[in-house]
């Protein structure tokens, strides 16, 4: 228990940096252009790397009170996002006007890993 406390810093600021990187790798490499929830997911998850980078240099667990609000928001629309590629008749019945619908999935890595 005493390993985790010390490192989960670390592993959190790893997995926003592996997050970020990869969002941008899709957008910006591949050319994959996100959808209005992408968006959302994004605009949550960029900051976290940035907090969370200064509270592992700093050693200073206080951050959680500012990484966990942008995290679990930003998980509960990635779950309705999952939800809408995953379950049929999940999404809303509504054109779409412009954009990328959110119900596409540009990758299905293992039948569980989507991106679009």
């Amino acid at each position: 228990m005493a390993f985790i406390r010390q490192y989960a810093l670390y592993f959190a600021w790893l997995v926003s940096i592996v997050a970020t990187l990869g969002s941008l790798y899709f957008s910006e490499i591949k050319g994959f252009i996100p959808c209005e929830l992408c968006w959302y997911q994004r605009i949550l998850m960029y900051p976290l790397v940035v907090i969370l980078g200064i509270g592992t240099f700093q050693h200073d667990s206080s951050v959680k009170k500012f990484v966990l609000p942008l995290a679990i928001i930003g998980w509960s629309i990635s779950l309705y996002h999952y939800l809408i590629q995953k379950v049929p008749g999940f999404a809303p019945i509504k054109p779409c006007a412009s954009g990328v619908p959110c119900n596409v999935e540009y990758i299905n890595w293992f039948g569980f890993m989507t991106t679009d």
